[in-house]
């Protein structure tokens, strides 16, 4: 009996297809917080949607998003998997993706071969490395992005930032006693309010942006003199300190000399004792935060003013800063409210997600990670690698 061309070859594609070995898909894992006060989520339900279209298996702890106003049900109908077992999703994964460092409980909790994205710090954090190796896992860091062009999109330092930044000059408005812009009325002219911005990065540059679009008179300064230009094309005057002796590395001041900052401080005093708000944003990596404003400083400042001091997790700008508390010194009202992004979690999540997403599809595919341990960006975010501790 004569049997079409076309019938075998559909014949013989169906052995195909169900004779071929069959490729499970790479399991990712979204972790619920348990730092206090964190609202953010690693992953969002759009970002869920996009992954699973890609390929990859999305399983999400129960009530995960629910602070960034993302519920179980949108990550359903994403297509994702709603776990109530947190034991569960550590016995099923492969990737495991949270803001947040793992805390040593959750390290017990992972299986030799799993696979970590997270924000690790992990030049402060030497004892979690040998907690994480000790368990044959592997880790990458979303802080240790390279500050380089092709990475821009999985660069979460920036996209936190950009938030926090404005969020730094909401809370001052709101711990303020005056309005930033100039406004006349009946009544009198009120004058524009003075802002000072130390630190022209990410969050600095959008400080002085949601400054000056509230109306306010802004300055900023930096010990890397190439910002002066980027302050100057959002509108703020800056504070420029004359000194060879700063060294950069990668984005961010990696050694500042005290004769730097005691010119910087002569620099900028007449400004900072003018000032009705400002907003200090210095960190060096891995490093404390260095102290820019000093008590006796703090003493001259107008009385009323306003320091939100972004570096307060990290020991803070202003010598007289505590953690995630609002005290006044002297007259002047210091906000230290830590982890500012936060505070603006559906956001803040949606850009993080992003970022997770992008680096994680440069690493890896549905079928696993492609371990290219001397491209770049592999390099610089893989922390610990099958037990060993790579920096």
């Amino acid at each position: 009996m004569f049997i079409p061309h076309f019938y075998w070859v559909y014949f013989f594609d169906l052995i195909f297809i169900f004779a071929a070995p069959k490729r499970n898909k790479l399991k990712l894992a979204v972790i619920k917080e348990t730092r206090l006060n964190e609202k953010r989520v690693a992953l969002s339900p759009q970002i869920t949607k996009q992954l699973i279209a890609k390929g990859y298996a999305v399983m999400v702890e129960q009530g995960a998003g629910e602070l960034s106003a993302f519920t179980d049900n949108d990550y359903v109908a994403a297509g994702a998997v709603i776990s109530s077992s947190k034991a569960a999703l550590f016995k099923e994964a492969d990737v495991f993706l949270k803001i947040n460092s793992f805390s040593s409980e959750e390290i017990a909790d992972l299986k030799n071969g799993a696979i970590t994205l997270s924000l690790m710090y992990h030049s402060n954090h030497p004892e979690m490395l040998q907690a994480l190796a000790s368990k044959g896992v592997s880790s990458f860091s979303m802080d240790a992005i390279p500050r380089i062009s092709r990475a821009q999109s999985m660069d979460v330092l920036s996209s936190q930032g950009n938030l926090a930044g404005y969020k730094a000059v909401i809370l001052g408005a709101e711990n303020m006693t005056r309005i930033f812009p100039l406004m006349m009325t009946a009544a009198g002219t009120i004058t524009p309010s003075k802002v000072l911005i130390f630190g022209v990065g990410v969050a600095g540059l959008q400080a002085i942006a949601t400054a000056k679009r509230l109306g306010a008179v802004v300055e900023a300064t930096d010990v890397r003199p190439e910002t002066k230009e980027q302050a100057e094309s959002l509108g703020a005057k800056f504070i420029m300190v004359k000194d060879e002796g700063v060294k950069v590395e990668g984005g961010y001041a990696k050694e500042v000399s005290a004769e730097y900052l005691a010119k910087q401080k002569e620099a900028v005093n007449k400004s900072l004792f003018q000032a009705d708000l400002v907003v200090t944003t210095a960190l060096v990596m891995g490093r404390k935060a260095p102290v820019l404003i000093t008590e006796d400083q703090v003493k001259q400042m107008k009385f009323g003013s306003v320091i939100v001091d972004m570096a307060a997790e990290q020991g803070g700008n202003c010598e007289l800063t505590e953690p995630d508390k609002v005290v006044v010194r002297h007259g002047v009202k210091i906000v230290g409210i830590t982890n500012l992004a936060s505070t603006l979690a559906t956001n803040a999540s949606e850009l993080y997600a992003k970022n997770v997403q992008n680096l994680l599809q440069h690493l890896s595919d549905k079928e696993g990670f492609k371990w290219d341990l001397e491209e770049e960006i592999t390099k610089g975010t893989l922390i610990v690698h099958q037990g060993k501790v790579l920096k």
